[in-house]
C-alpha cells in the first residue's frame, strides 16, 4: 500500500501532464487528497499536472475550510476552470464559509447562470434541506412520450446521472419519479405519466438536515427531491450529501454530550478549544459545589462513621453510570425521531422498570459488600438502600431531562449530561448520608 502511494506521488510530482492524464483516471480523488495531507508543502506541485475536473473532484472531497486554501494555490484563470467543474452546491458551501470580500471575489469567477443559482442557494439555511440540496438534476416533462424522453436523455444526461428521474409538469410541479429501467423497457409511444410513480417521497426545502438524514435512513433511498410548499421541484439531495450530514450531526452530538462546542476539532486553535470547554467546566464546578453542600450538611454523621466517606463515591458513581446509560439511549432516540407522543410514556415506564430492577440487583450486591467491608449489617443495608434509590432516580432523570430540554427547544445533547450528573450526585449523597443518619446508632 505504501509503495502504491509513493508511486502515485512520484507520478504526480515528476510525470508529464500527458502521462498523468493517461493514468490518473483510475485513481480516486480521496487518495490524492491523502497525499496532500501528508505533504502539504508540495500541495501545489501534486495538483499542478492534474486536469481541472480532477482538481474539482479533489476539492469536493476536502473539508470546506480546506477547499478555499487549495483553490488559492492557482491563478485566477485556473480557478475559474476548476470552479466550472465543481457542483453549485459545493461552491455554495464553500462561499458560505468565506467573508464578504472573499465571497464576491469567488462569485466573480463563476459564470452568470451558475452565479444566479449559487446566490439562490445561499438564501437557504445552510443546515436545511435547501442548504444541502443540489440543483444539478434532470427532470422530465410529464406530457412527453418515452421516445421524446429517450431523445432528450441522449443529449442531456451527465456522467453522474441517477437511475431515477423526476417528472414535472409545465409549471415545474413534481408529479412523480420514474426509473431508467421503466423508460427503456416501455414502448416508444407510452406516455410518461403512465409509467411514473406518483407516490414519491419528497423533502420540504425548510426541513432540518438531521430530519432529512433520518428520512434517507428510514426509506433507504439514494436520491430524494426537494420541493417548496406548492410542490415545485427545487433540487435533489444525494445520499453522499446525507453521509456528510450524518457524520456532522453525530460528531456534534458527541461533542455536546461531552460539554464541548460542536465546532471544535482536533485542529482548532488553543484559544478556540479553551473557549469551547471552559464555560461547561464552570457549570460543572457549580453543580459539583451543590453536591459538596449536601456532604457538608452531613459532616457530623461522617465524623462519627468515617467509613461512610470511603463508600459514598461508589453510590454516586453507580447512579451516574445508570443515568448516562438511560440518557444515551434517549438522546439518540430523540435525534432519530424514535420517541413520539404515542410511545413516550411506554418508554418512560420501561426506563423506570430497568432502573428499579438494575438498582435492586446492584443494591443487593452492594448490601453484601457493605456488610463485609464494615462488618456491620446496617452499613450494608444503608449502602444497598441508597444504591437502589439513586439508580432508580438516575434512570428517571436520564429519560426526563432530555425530554424536558427537547420540549424547551434546547438540544438534548447539549446539557443533559450535566443535569443528570447533578441529580445523581446530589441525591446519591443525600440518600446515602440520609439513611446513614437514620441508622447512625446502629452504625457506631
Amino acid at each position: 500500500m505504501t509503495n502504491r502511494k509513493e508511486e502515485l506521488k512520484d507520478l504526480l510530482l515528476k510525470g508529464s501532464k500527458i502521462r498523468v492524464k493517461e493514468l490518473i483516471g483510475h485513481v480516486h480523488p480521496a487518495d490524492i487528497l491523502d497525499l496532500i495531507h501528508e505533504d502539504e508543502e508540495n500541495a501545489k506541485n501534486i495538483l499542478q499536472n492534474l486536469p481541472s475536473d480532477m482538481i474539482a473532484d479533489i476539492l469536493e472531497e476536502a473539508e470546506t475550510e480546506e477547499q478555499y486554501e487549495l483553490l488559492q494555490l492557482f491563478v485566477d484563470d485556473h480557478q475559474k476552470a476548476i470552479l466550472e467543474e465543481m457542483g453549485n452546491d459545493e461552491i455554495t458551501d464553500l462561499i458560505g464559509e468565506l467573508d464578504p470580500e472573499e465571497q464576491k471575489e469567488l462569485l466573480d469567477k463563476v459564470g452568470l447562470e451558475d452565479r444566479e443559482e449559487i446566490q439562490t442557494l445561499l438564501e437557504y439555511d445552510p443546515e436545511s434541506a435547501g442548504g444541502i440540496m443540489s440543483t444539478e438534476y434532470i427532470d422530465i416533462f410529464a406530457k412527453n412520450t418515452v421516445r421524446k424522453t429517450i431523445e432528450f436523455l441522449q443529449t442531456n444526461v451527465s456522467e453522474d446521472a441517477s437511475y431515477y428521474l423526476y417528472v414535472v409538469d409545465k409549471n415545474n410541479v413534481l408529479k412523480g419519479v420514474v426509473s431508467l429501467r421503466d423508460i427503456i423497457t416501455s414502448s416508444d409511444e407510452t406516455p410518461m405519466l403512465s409509467i411514473t410513480n406518483t407516490n414519491v417521497k419528497k423533502i420540504l426545502y425548510s426541513e432540518d438536515q438531521e430530519a432529512v438524514a433520518n428520512k434517507f435512513v428510514k426509506y433507504g433511498y439514494i436520491l430524494m427531491p426537494v420541493v417548496d410548499e406548492e410542490d415545485h421541484l427545487l433540487g435533489v439531495i444525494n445520499f453522499d450529501d446525507v453521509m456528510d450530514v450524518l457524520e456532522e450531526e453525530t460528531t456534534e452530538d458527541i461533542h455536546l454530550m461531552g460539554g464541548i462546542n460542536s465546532e471544535e476539532r482536533i485542529h482548532s486553535t488553543f484559544l478556540e478549544s479553551y473557549k469551547s470547554r471552559a464555560p461547561w467546566l464552570m457549570i460543572n464546578l457549580f453543580t459539583a459545589s451543590l453536591a459538596a453542600c449536601v456532604v457538608n450538611y452531613f459532616e457530623g454523621t461522617i465524623e462519627q462513621v468515617v467509613m461512610l466517606a470511603t463508600v459514598m463515591p461508589i453510590v454516586t458513581a453507580l447512579g451516574g453510570s445508570a443515568g448516562t446509560q438511560s440518557l444515551t439511549i434517549v438522546v439518540r432516540a430523540l435525534s432519530l425521531g424514535e420517541i413520539t407522543k404515542e410511545n413516550a410514556f411506554k418508554v418512560c415506564i420501561k426506563e423506570i422498570g430497568v432502573g428499579v430492577v438494575a438498582g435492586i440487583t446492584v443494591g443487593c450486591i452492594a448490601t453484601i459488600g457493605g456488610y463485609l467491608f464494615a462488618d456491620n449489617i446496617y452499613f450494608g443495608i444503608v449502602t444497598g438502600m441508597a444504591m437502589i434509590n439513586n439508580m432508580m432516580i438516575a434512570t428517571i432523570a436520564g429519560f426526563c431531562v432530555p425530554m424536558i430540554l427537547k420540549r424547551c427547544n434546547v438540544d438534548p445533547a447539549l446539557a443533559s449530561g450535566i443535569f443528570v450528573t447533578m441529580v445523581t450526585d446530589i441525591l446519591g449523597f443525600l440518600f446515602f448520608l440520609g439513611f446513614a443518619t437514620m441508622f447512625l446508632p446502629k452504625l457506631m
